[in-house]
């Protein structure tokens, strides 16, 4: 089964290097670029076909090392 996490942060934390980014964009002259959120995307390749035992060993991998749940969301989706 395969998992893919999507970690992105939360929306009422600034994002200096996506403000970065949108600021880069506008000199290139990409002007219709409005607020820019930077994330992370990881593919898990998981040694598992019980899709409730994933989503929950997903959940606890999130929680303790992939995303920092203070500031930063996730979600995820399984695949297989």
């Amino acid at each position: 089964m395969k998992a893919k996490v999507y970690v992105t942060i939360k929306e009422n934390v600034l994002d200096p290097q996506g403000s970065a980014v949108q600021g880069a964009l506008h000199t290139m002259g990409f002007e219709e670029v409005g607020k820019v959120r930077i994330g992370k995307y990881m593919e898990l390749n998981l040694d598992t076909s019980d899709r409730a035992e994933a989503e929950a060993r997903v959940t606890a991998m999130c929680e303790k090392l992939l995303a920092n749940t203070v500031v930063e969301d996730f979600r995820f989706e399984l695949e297989g």
